[in-house]
């Protein structure tokens, strides 16, 4: 979003892409921040980030011994599995001799919106900047249901490949059930299955994730295109 101005009794929102949007209402979230001032953290050496949220490593520790910290106040992923994972791994760590370290990376999260948001993995951007070359798959389509309704909710979906390898990247999907078909395939996406994994699982027809193993030919890749 790059502005929000009110016109009479509307607003008029500026996106990212320079384009002007009408709207009667806006709900716009201005983020938040880890609820630690007046703990005496500071005050005890232990180190705090710019806004206030708990430094720690892997492990959850604190820069100082004895002193562990998990969940949204150290501001690294904040989402409720996250830290109850943190917890477990943590108590776990402590009390019985089974140390654990939670992974950060290929953890789901959706967005609930209409149409819901579901992602795991890399964006396509950071894909490219971690792995190089990357094909990628995407699919844009109304779900089989919606001839038969006569609705126009469509749907996107893509797979972020790593090219050398055929190994998923990054899942995204927008559209209904996004959140509750992510889920799943994060299971993939964690066990670092490829893209050739994906094409040998049969489709569950009709349904919208069948799509997801039915991609066959990536888009045209923009690096190369503006190579020419």
């Amino acid at each position: 979003m790059r502005g929000i101005a009110r016109e009479g009794d509307q607003f008029r929102l500026r996106t990212a892409a320079q384009d002007a949007v009408a709207t009667d209402l806006v709900m716009y979230a201005t983020g938040r921040g880890p609820n630690t001032e007046g703990m005496g953290l500071a005050e005890a050496g232990v180190a705090l980030g710019a806004k206030g949220d708990v430094k720690v490593d892997a492990a959850s520790r604190t820069s100082l011994p004895g002193i562990y910290a998990i969940g949204d106040c150290t501001d690294r992923l904040n989402l409720t599995p996250v830290a109850i994972a943190e917890g477990r791994a943590l108590a776990e760590t402590l009390f019985n001799r089974n140390p654990g370290i939670v992974a950060l990376d290929n953890v789901p999260t959706a967005v609930f919106t209409q149409p819901p948001v579901g992602s795991v993995g890399l964006s396509e951007a950071d894909a490219r900047k971690r792995h190089g070359g990357v094909d990628v798959y995407r699919a844009a389509f109304r779900p089989m249901k919606h001839t038969l309704s006569g609705r126009d909710e469509r749907v996107m979906m893509k797979l972020v490949v790593e090219r050398e390898t055929g190994r998923v990247l990054g899942v995204h999907m927008v559209g209904p059930d996004a959140p509750e078909i992510i889920q799943a395939i994060a299971i993939a996406v964690k066990a670092g299955l490829t893209k050739r994994d994906f094409d040998a699982t049969i489709a569950l027809h009709p349904t919208a994730a069948e799509e997801f193993v039915l991609m066959r030919g990536p888009i045209p890749d923009p690096q190369a295109k503006a190579a020419e």
